[in-house]
């Protein structure tokens, strides 16, 4: 019997994700081996995962996410304005990012606007807010515990 993509899976999978006006944001197709994650990992944001739910090996399939189920809506509080003297010594450009020390380690904003006083940083996802398509190849889907079985073996 088939696998189907849901929970406790393994896939492997072709994609390509584009804007609406058709921009190519990311793609595996041109990569030798196709991705591959566990639902549930992490690895893809809980909509591209849920689109995906009930498709097998061999499927294909064009789907639109809204901002709200890809990357969210831009969130006005992950905005923030910083005095221009913490840039002291930096050429700002609209658009520039920046990289800000956070508990976790990095944290990139990009820099929307400035003055001679002041620096405004988004810190939203460079996505959030945007409506996306996303392409998927699904090329194999096996239980997450199972182990690949090599030529010569016998599955067990």
């Amino acid at each position: 019997m088939t696998d189907i993509i849901g929970p406790g899976k393994k896939v492997s999978l072709h994609f390509s994700i584009t804007l609406a006006d058709g921009q190519l944001i990311d793609s595996t197709r041109e990569r030798p081996e196709p991705a591959e994650f566990t639902v549930g990992d992490g690895s893809l944001l809980p909509g591209f995962e849920q689109a995906i739910f009930g498709l097998r090996a061999g499927d294909r399939r064009s789907v639109f996410i809204d901002a709200a189920h890809g990357f969210g809506e831009q969130n006005l509080d992950n905005q923030q304005v910083f005095t221009r003297v913490q840039f002291s010594g930096m050429d700002l450009e609209e658009g520039m990012i920046v990289s800000f020390a956070d508990k976790g380690g990095e944290l990139p904003g990009v820099v929307t606007a400035f003055d001679d006083d002041t620096v405004t940083v988004d810190f939203n996802h460079p996505l959030a807010g945007r409506d996306l398509m996303f392409e998927v190849d699904i090329i194999r889907v096996m239980d997450a515990d199972a182990s690949p079985v090599t030529l010569g073996q016998s599955a067990k």
